[in-house]
């Protein structure tokens, strides 16, 4: 899969998933089971199995109702979605980092960090990586994103926005569509912004959505 169909298909995922709940379906927390997340039921876990092994051989909107998938089912589907994101299939990658950036769960923006991330700074995947650490909470990643403005696709262009839009509520006059000029004119606005926001200890702290509840039980 292009670059750009896996642009093109994160930015409709974006779209469809935006407002998805986390729910965790016949889960349960339990003590000994050594998971810092929400144990699913055995019937749960061969469910989330057979889904990620089907996950890679999907595609287009079959794709994006694995992804809606996995994101509704919540806190269960962590464990193999953070091992997912680690596949050196991007779009595989980018399709758990689509489903875990929905939960807008803050909890998960240490395991994120935490993993052992290859060396791609400059790739899609790296910006895919950045909007759902920012999606998560994680204000680190504007500069990335802001950097991402000056892709020379739009589409690349109006993802960045559209996650820095979402966490920020602002846009500083931003059009991905717009010619160089005016573009780079909200960058340098975005730019300033960014500097000032996040060199200030108090500020740069910005408050995140709290987690949220995964105790639904369904039998």
């Amino acid at each position: 899969m292009s670059n750009h169909r896996i642009a093109c298909l994160y930015a409709l995922v974006v779209l469809v998933l935006n407002t998805a709940c986390v729910t965790s379906l016949q889960s349960q927390r339990t003590a000994t089971s050594g998971s810092d997340w929400l144990e699913p039921s055995p019937a749960l876990r061969q469910q989330i199995e057979d889904e990620a092994k089907r996950l890679p051989w999907t595609h287009g909107m079959e794709r994006i109702e694995s992804i809606h998938w996995f994101a509704s089912v919540g806190e269960p589907a962590y464990p193999t979605l953070l091992a997912m994101v680690l596949d050196p299939r991007a779009d595989v990658a980018g399709a758990a980092l689509a489903a875990l950036g929905s939960t807008k769960d803050s909890r998960l923006v240490e395991s994120l960090r935490e993993l052992p991330w290859p060396d791609a700074d400059h790739s899609d995947l790296a910006l895919e990586r950045a909007r759902t650490l920012l999606r998560l909470g994680d204000w680190q990643m504007v500069p990335h994103l802001v950097k991402g403005l000056r892709d020379e696709r739009m589409m690349t262009r109006a993802l960045c926005i559209q996650a820095l839009d979402e966490a920020t509520h602002e846009r500083f006059g931003f059009d991905p569509r717009a010619d160089v000029d005016a573009r780079e004119t909200a960058v340098k606005r975005w730019e300033s912004w960014t500097k000032d926001r996040l060199s200030d200890p108090l500020l740069a702290q910005n408050p995140v959505s709290k987690p949220k509840s995964s105790t639904r039980s369904d039998d």
